[in-house]
């Protein structure tokens, strides 16, 4: 089952490391990684639960691991496909909006009516951080700058599909150690689907830990509290017969 992320602001600083670097900020990277990872383990789980669960010690056939692999690298890549054109919606909605604020601070009659417009767009953001004099101080800045600025084309840029390809390589890339072992591992596929989830277990802890650090959070709450929903995944399976 593919499930769309929610909307999720995405930042302008692109740091240059390397080629995903070039395409997607560490948090785009990183929430593409927890949910693909996310969507491998409902297949490998429901897989235990559909093919194991009737006969436990019977021999699966190197056929039904295919299966799977086939199965859950197309979830996955049809996920990446499908943020990936989000990412690239997102990206023109944004500048969309600017454009709007924009023309918006241009028709406004005076001054403080421009102000208010920019105060509506912004003090979410800066009143949990700012005292009421210093918004003001910034919004007349942004004002100043805004007056006499000239729209920008609000079409798809390069940028966006650039960043729509990075969304489908972090999710193809963020599962390939999970099915590496079903690949290594055919013959044995009880032990496969284990390892695999083993890994994506590590594979999630080490998303949340990188996605704590970036944040300023705690690395190690960030990364168990990733592990523990995984965990909860597990253990609705096995309740289930899984």
């Amino acid at each position: 089952m593919i499930v769309h992320s929610p909307p999720r602001v995405r930042s302008r600083a692109r740091p240059h490391r390397g080629l995903l670097g070039t395409l997607l900020d560490p948090i785009d990277r990183l929430a593409e990684t927890i949910y693909s990872v996310l969507i491998l383990l409902t297949f490998t789980l429901a897989f235990r639960l559909f093919k194991l669960h009737d006969a436990p010690g019977a021999p699966i056939s190197s056929e039904y691991v295919h299966e799977l692999l086939s199965a859950a690298f197309g979830a996955i890549l049809a996920w990446g496909l499908i943020d990936g054109v989000v990412h690239a919606l997102m990206e023109l909605f944004q500048r969309g909006e600017r454009h709007r604020l924009l023309r918006q601070v241009q028709a406004a009659e005076s001054e403080q009516a421009s102000i208010e417009v920019i105060a509506e767009e912004l003090d979410y953001v800066l009143e949990p951080i700012t005292g009421e004099d210093e918004r003001h101080t910034l919004y007349r800045g942004v004002y100043a700058q805004l007056r006499t600025s000239r729209p920008r084309p609000v079409g798809f840029k390069r940028e966006d599909f650039t960043g729509a390809l990075g969304c489908v390589i972090v999710a193809v890339v963020a599962v390939l150690p999970s099915l590496l072992p079903l690949v290594l591992l055919r013959g044995n596929p009880a032990l496969a689907l284990r390892i695999s989830n083993i890994v994506s277990f590590v594979v999630l802890f080490s998303a949340g830990y990188s996605w704590g650090r970036h944040t300023g959070g705690d690395p190690w709450k960030t990364g168990l509290l990733l592990v523990g929903a995984g965990a909860v995944t597990v253990a609705i399976a096995i309740a289930l017969g899984g």
